[in-house]
């Protein structure tokens, strides 16, 4: 099989209407009906439900530390109304994040999932998020383990992966697919 994958000048918010492009094409020609999107603020979100319609959209707003500001953010970039229509919101800690950081604040020390999301860092900040947020929404019973979805992800604000992958829940981390990288900034 021969498959493209679009690479961006630089990452950003700027490629996120591309990625919503690329993304709609590549799960109707592989009938994938499921994305799973990372979303902090709304921004990304809003672009989703707005770009792919007739799709299942899980929206995972994720966050570092639970607090009540970082719920108040969730949709602060984004109409809360219409993404809260279009698609089923995840709040909860960030999978590579919680355990984590713990250990490192505790005992000044790396964990494994800090060294996993280094590592899939060296593919793109966007690889990490769209492997940590499947997996979210897989552990939330939000997504299928039994088929393909494709998880969008960004480097800071707005999207610009985007990789289709087989979910898996927390505990069988290590047998996640990436299947195919649609697209990533080159930097």
């Amino acid at each position: 099989m021969e498959a493209r994958i679009i690479y961006f000048d630089k990452p950003g918010k700027e490629n996120t209407d591309a990625v919503m492009d690329i993304v709609k094409e590549r799960a109707r020609e592989l009938g994938i009906h499921t994305v799973v999107v990372a979303s902090y603020r709304g921004y990304t979100a809003e672009k989703a439900v707005r770009a792919l319609h007739n799709m299942k959209i899980v929206v995972v707003a994720g966050f570092s530390t639970p607090t009540p500001e970082s719920f108040e953010q969730t949709f602060a970039e984004g109409d809360e109304e219409l993404i809260k229509s279009r698609a089923t919101i995840l709040n909860t800690t960030h999978l590579f994040a919680g355990i984590t950081r713990a250990m490192r604040k505790k005992y000044n020390s790396s964990s494994p999932g800090e060294i996993i999301a280094q590592a899939l860092k060296m593919i793109s900040v966007g690889v990490k998020v769209g492997v940590e947020i499947a997996v979210m929404a897989a552990d939330a019973g939000l997504v299928s383990i039994e088929e393909d979805i494709i998880a969008i992800g960004g480097s800071a604000k707005g999207a610009d992966t985007a990789i289709v992958v087989r979910p898996v829940f927390s505990r069988d981390l290590f047998d996640i697919k990436v299947k195919e990288i649609l697209c990533k900034p080159r930097y």
